[in-house]
């Protein structure tokens, strides 16, 4: 006698404008455009309104765009208060996540109309860089640096880090690392804040939601666990033996593989040449040849090829910023494709209610209490 089973049933797909992820070519495109050809010429303001504009700006639009960025970097001091109010040993991530879903308490109620959604976009775009070092000042007993608004964005957070005006080398390449970062389909933080928009939630839940879902350490918290993993490695002839370690134990190596692309990430390529000439530049160059090596040693024995996230590791390394605050830098970048999905989820008013494939026995019988064991 076979029990009963439910009836698969094929999940409707989510339609989508934002952007376009071809696992079997390895190409990616942010509004039909290859992201090779955005990367190598454009800035992330420039890829922030294309996300959220559906369009590359003209001079005057990015121009008037770049100034609506700049003006809308400071917090919010409750918020600044609120860092402040946090544990010391608070995760960056968590603490942008704290923050983002406390901005909703300081903004008065708003539709989810798309003028009202993309001014919010735009200022948390703008605000979280200052989120990000206001509490890496602050955890380390110092006074958060203002945004400077004669500054573009990633030159603006490697100052409000740093402190000092950073060179254009620096600036440009944080820049490009950004515009990679910026969308990729519906990854799972993107989806899930498509899911909480999907609701008729509002914006900013549905950022805290992605945030939430980007910390995990085999999404977005994988550059800190490749950083981490090339510390622990340290000298070139320990990689052999570490790679050799993962694999006999079924282990995960942190940056490696794609659920979608069958090759190489066609991010990967700039990632490694920009990698590698800040790593020299910076004295860093031990960490970039360590990183080259066990790609080579991973392609040698499983062919698996890297992902965003192991060389972005070495660069955010080499441009000094804490190991702990890696993820956020993926968050900080892929906000605006965040904010653009889900003002397109918004459009589509459609609730995301996906069919689970239930695997279970359909014919278990009702035992009532005195006969339960």
């Amino acid at each position: 006698m076979h029990s009963e089973k439910r009836p698969l049933e094929k999940p409707s797909e989510i339609e989508t404008r934002m952007s376009y992820v071809d696992g079997v070519k390895n190409r990616l495109f942010y509004r039909g455009i290859d992201v090779c050809s955005i990367a190598e010429h454009s800035s992330y303001e420039e890829v922030a309104y294309l996300l959220l504009f559906d369009k590359l700006p003209n001079r005057e639009q990015l121009d008037e765009f770049t100034r609506r960025m700049a003006t809308s970097r400071r917090i919010p001091a409750g918020i600044v208060a609120l860092i402040g109010s946090l544990p010391k040993s608070a995760l960056p991530m968590d603490v942008l996540r704290t923050a983002v879903s406390a901005a909703a308490m300081f903004d008065k109620p708003r539709e989810n109309r798309r003028e009202a959604l993309l001014d919010i976009a735009i200022e948390l775009v703008a605000q979280a860089p200052t989120i990000v070092t206001a509490h890496n000042h602050i955890r380390n007993a110092c006074l958060p640096i203002e945004p400077d608004p004669q500054l573009r964005h990633a030159a603006n957070f490697l100052y409000m880090m740093r402190g000092i005006k950073p060179d254009e080398y620096d600036a440009r390449v944080l820049d490009t690392c950004w515009v990679l970062h910026a969308d990729h389909g519906l990854n799972p933080s993107t989806f899930a804040a498509r899911v909480t928009a999907s609701a008729q939630s509002d914006i900013y839940a549905a950022l805290t939601t992605a945030i939430g879902t980007l910390k995990g350490t085999i999404h977005g918290g994988a550059n800190q666990k490749v950083m981490e993993m090339l510390i622990e490695i340290r000298e070139d002839e320990r990689i052999e033996a570490y790679v050799s370690n993962c694999l006999k134990q079924g282990k995960r190596i942190p940056g490696f593989g794609h659920r979608i692309y069958k090759g190489e990430d066609p991010r990967v390529a700039h990632l490694r040449n920009l990698s590698k000439s800040l790593c020299e530049r910076t004295k860093n160059g031990h960490w970039f040849e360590l990183s080259r090596k066990l790609e080579e040693a991973v392609l040698d024995k499983r062919d698996l090829h890297p992902n965003m996230d192991f060389y972005s590791a070495t660069l955010y390394y080499a441009l000094g910023i804490p190991v702990d605050m890696f993820t956020t830098m993926f968050a900080c970048s892929r906000l605006a494709g965040w904010a653009g999905h889900i003002i397109e989820q918004y459009e589509l008013n459609r609730l995301i209610r996906p069919m689970g494939d239930y695997v279970g026995d359909l014919s278990v019988p009702y035992v009532p209490m005195e006969k339960r064991r």
